[in-house]
């Protein structure tokens, strides 16, 4: 891969191009500061929403529908490859039409799909409606963070990130509680059923009160060929392509305790739905909380690279704890130990991820679109292999869940140092979090 960024030597120098790059956001979207973040908090939601509120309905579904639970993870996987798929469509139509029309289109045809989830008659059925569930869902994370790129520069994103962590976090402490509650006075198509209700509350708010914030002169009119030359550009730069691999990996070790998760608790401990839904939202808060510290207390006073190797570094020593412990190296050991290594690695992706966001969108303010979808994409498509990789053994043993999430941890920091090299940027990452370019 080449040192330079996407398309000119320039990247180089990335406060110098984000200026010119990215101009101020338009006034519109700076009044309604508060309203923007709430309604990209959202839309940032709607892939936890779409998956954690389901995770405790998957032995139901199992039971219900007379599949073999391999087959019901598969509903999780390809709704994750519906949005990886999606957001390679989205992202570069959002650079060239605009982000509220592809947005609008999206959220309109995942509620008309999450409602034919709720009236599946057969696991193949469900297969296929959250493909296109997970497809039309896309359009709303992979243009949240366009427009966060639009919008913000700098520490000033890093912190809207982090911003958007403590938001679109609720979601997934909530959503399994939700999820528990709603399977105590009706079936797994309850679940979507208030899906399909969430999908419209979110769109109508988009449709009435979300400004666009790509102007038409910063769009771009090429086509299909125009599109892939960029993400051709983008991929040839080392550090992006750097931290989207990082992204990634780390995604898919998370990936790895969402899909996993409600078997280990609920098969291997015997924990009930509500004890299974109460300890992910707790994982989910230390999530958040870390999100939180990060982005009040560590952004633009400690280096954005020194904050992502010590969250993968914690990541890939409670992986290791959480195969120790559930390869019998301590003997027999009960929830307690491992939902604790559990928390402290989800608790260390508030460190990761807006990181590593950040870092990549950085280098692209010229292409937030397709930036942010080869950032999902990649996210999503590792994220669904990771699924039915911790369920190969079985439902009684947690040893592929934690080796899949090891393996993650260890290619993430593999490819942090390989790739990104941040000993060798030092001045760069510096001069990139030194200043705010807009407030909304």
């Amino acid at each position: 891969m080449t040192e330079p960024g996407p398309g000119t030597a320039e990247t180089k120098d990335l406060p110098a191009i984000a200026e010119r790059a990215a101009p101020a956001a338009p006034a519109a979207a700076r009044r309604t500061s508060l309203l923007v973040t709430l309604v990209l908090g959202g839309l940032t939601a709607v892939p936890p929403l779409s998956m954690d509120m389901y995770l405790p309905a998957l032995p139901q579904v199992t039971a219900a529908l007379h599949s073999p639970a391999a087959t019901v993870q598969l509903t999780l996987t390809t709704c994750l490859a519906g949005m990886a798929l999606g957001q390679m469509i989205v992202g570069p139509m959002s650079d060239k039409w605009g982000r509220r029309r592809p947005l609008l289109a999206g959220m309109v045809i995942y509620v008309l799909a999450t409602a034919l989830c709720a009236v599946a008659t057969n696991a193949e059925v469900l297969i296929a409606f959250r493909l296109l569930q997970g497809l039309a869902g896309a359009a709303g994370i992979v243009i949240a963070r366009a427009m966060v790129r639009d919008l913000y520069d700098g520490v000033a994103m890093a912190r809207f990130f982090s911003t958007l962590m403590l938001i679109s976090g609720v979601a997934p402490v909530v959503a399994p509680l939700i999820g528990g509650q709603i399977l105590r006075i009706t079936d797994w198509r309850g679940v979507f059923v208030v899906l399909t209700a969430v999908g419209v509350a979110l769109t109508l708010v988009v449709w009435r009160r979300l400004a666009e914030t790509l102007p038409p002169e910063r769009r771009h009119p090429g086509g299909l060929g125009a599109a892939l030359r960029t993400m051709r550009d983008l991929l040839a730069d080392r550090v992006f392509a750097g931290y989207l691999l990082v992204g990634a990996f780390a995604f898919a070790a998370l990936f790895a305790y969402i899909s996993a998760s409600p078997f280990v608790v609920q098969e291997i401990y015997g924990a009930s739905p509500q004890t299974f839904s109460l300890l992910f939202g707790l994982n989910s808060v230390g999530l958040v909380v870390l999100g939180q510290i990060n982005g009040k207390l560590l952004v633009g006073r400690v280096r954005l690279d020194a904050v992502l190797g010590t969250g993968l570094g914690v990541v890939a020593l409670a992986a290791a704890a959480l195969l120790a412990m559930s390869s019998g190296v301590f003997g027999h050991v009960g929830l307690v130990p491992t939902a604790a290594g559990l928390f402290v690695l989800m608790a260390a992706m508030g460190l990761v991820l807006p990181s590593t966001n950040t870092q990549a969108l950085l280098r692209t303010p010229h292409a937030a679109g397709s930036a942010s979808a080869l950032l999902g994409t990649s996210t999503f498509l590792l994220g669904s292999v990771a699924s039915p990789l911790v369920g190969i053994a079985g439902e009684r043993t947690a040893v592929p869940m934690a080796l899949v999430q090891l393996s993650c941890a260890v290619l993430a920091l593999v490819s942090f140092l390989g790739l990104c090299r941040p000993w060798q940027r030092r001045g760069e990452s510096t001069a990139s979090t030194s200043g705010e370019r807009t407030r909304l």
